[in-house]
């Protein structure tokens, strides 16, 4: 219980510990957030003590009701923090003892602050994660209608930020949906990790009192327990894949939204953002900004920052648990915030993004069928390589007389090879060009149609191995 300091620590201590110092060694600011997992922690504590036998039935009911009043106390905003609170478990402790008395003093037997945190922040990520699981999938379902919607859309596609090949606009979707469908696998494996129960391991050595940790599991509705005490207090491996996984995020993220504020650009113009999503300028009255998207750009460089440096805190810690895994928390909090900020203004922007069709349709150019035009060889025997070489020289030809690609004759063709014929012109269409990638994966509309329904079963599997988490007892 805590002391006269009101410090779960101070017994050992005379005096009082300097002020600036006290700030310093506070978390009770970040912290705060762990409230509910708190409680439940210690809800399925008390249970464990009652089991073995260091609790009575009624010490156990005092401290569950005691804590109920506490978690009443935050829900409703009425809880009063104290000087003395320097992090989440002091003050719920404190306030304990204020509303039972001395009973309350029997919860922190055998436990630790050490496996007290981990498990708190373990319980309020697995919650966070299927929350973050669910926003991921709502931004991939949107961009998956929206592909459906519009397949027959034509447009460029870019390598290189050149011209490259014609495309259809829902394969660009699909291209990005794709790579936030890995992100949403990639969560559920580090929820499998987080959901693992620390408390129990006290500081370094264990539960010496006969607390069955498979009750606590049980209670907290944990998929498995930690194995060793020693790394249960100080690993947060947890930690750093959640980071990294929002990092990764963010990368899609953020390259979607660069593609999306070129495309907005009047030197493009395929797209424009919904006024909900844009802001203007204060000087120049016609501008429209692309704020949203280059915000969701700029977080994730502050995501990989909170990344990198929660692996540096990591890097050169002594075994089991220091101070500076006081760091974990704020991170997590900060990065979890932006995720979900994130994630939600990205589905708002992809849902209601208008596409100028036509300015995408005048993108497409001749030369861009370059490469159809090797085909066409290769279809008539010609190696490739020999194929490549004369599609260049065509493209040279053209560039040479100041003419479009498909404005060559076919006599003209006819001088670089003789396989050229009269049906070379069915090249110069755009729609047959997207068709003739059927292979899965490709841009025709057979391969977009795979994919959108390779996606949509994706998202109906990993909702049915990502249920709602079941509250703890």
């Amino acid at each position: 219980m805590a002391s006269e300091s009101g410090k779960l620590w101070g017994g050992r201590f005379v005096g009082a510990v300097d002020p600036i110092m006290e700030k310093f060694n506070s978390s009770i600011t970040y912290d705060r957030h762990l409230w509910e997992a708190d409680v439940q922690g210690s809800k399925a504590y008390s249970r464990g003590l009652e089991k073995a036998g260091l609790l009575t039935k009624a010490e156990m009911d005092q401290i569950l009701h005691g804590l109920d009043k506490v978690a009443e106390e935050w829900a409703q905003g009425t809880f009063k923090l104290n000087p003395n609170d320097e992090d989440i478990h002091t003050a719920n402790e404190r306030r304990l003892k204020e509303l039972i008395g001395e009973t309350a003093g029997k919860l922190h037997t055998g436990r630790s602050r050490n496996d007290q945190v981990v498990t708190d922040l373990r319980l309020w990520m697995r919650q966070n994660c299927s929350t973050l699981s669910a926003l991921l999938c709502e931004l991939i379902r949107t961009m998956v209608d929206r592909a459906e919607a519009e397949r027959d859309v034509l447009f460029p596609g870019y390598t290189h930020l050149q011209r490259a090949q014609p495309i259809r606009w829902s394969h660009w979707i699909l291209s990005h949906a794709v790579a936030l469908t890995r992100d949403s696998e990639r969560l559920l494996e580090v929820q499998k990790r987080i959901n693992v129960l620390p408390l129990g391991s006290g500081a370094i050595a264990g539960n010496p009192l006969g607390v069955d940790r498979e009750l606590l599991r049980a209670e907290l509705d944990f998929g498995a327990i930690t194995l060793n005490s020693m790394d249960a207090t100080s690993e947060r491996d947890f930690v750093a894949e959640f980071l990294f996984w929002a990092s990764l995020c963010m990368t899609h993220l953020s390259r979607m939204a660069e593609d999306l504020i070129l495309y907005g650009t009047k030197e493009f113009s395929f797209v424009q953002l919904s006024d909900a999503y844009s802001t203007g300028s204060s000087l120049m009255p016609q501008k429209k900004n692309p704020d949203s998207l280059e915000l969701i750009r700029s977080k994730a460089g502050r995501v990989f920052g909170r990344c990198a440096g929660l692996l540096m805190t990591l890097k050169g810690l002594p075994s089991t648990y220091n101070k500076d895994l006081q760091e974990d928390k704020e991170a997590v909090f900060e990065v979890s915030d932006t995720m979900s900020a994130v994630l939600q203004v990205a589905t708002g922007v992809i849902s209601t993004l208008q596409i100028h069709r036509e300015n995408m349709g005048r993108a497409l150019s001749p030369d861009m069928l370059a490469t159809d035009l090797a085909y066409y060889l290769v279809r008539k025997g010609m190696p490739f390589r020999q194929a490549h070489e004369a599609s260049g020289k065509a493209v040279f030809m053209a560039e040479t007389k100041g003419v479009a690609l498909n404005q060559l004759s076919l006599q003209e063709l006819q001088t670089i090879s003789p396989l050229f014929s009269g049906d070379v012109s069915h090249v110069w269409d755009y729609g047959h060009s997207v068709e003739q990638y059927q292979a899965l994966g490709g841009t025709a509309r057979s391969s977009v149609d795979w994919q959108i329904g390779q996606l949509r079963a994706l998202l109906r599997q990993q909702q049915t191995e990502s249920p709602p988490h079941a509250s703890p007892k």
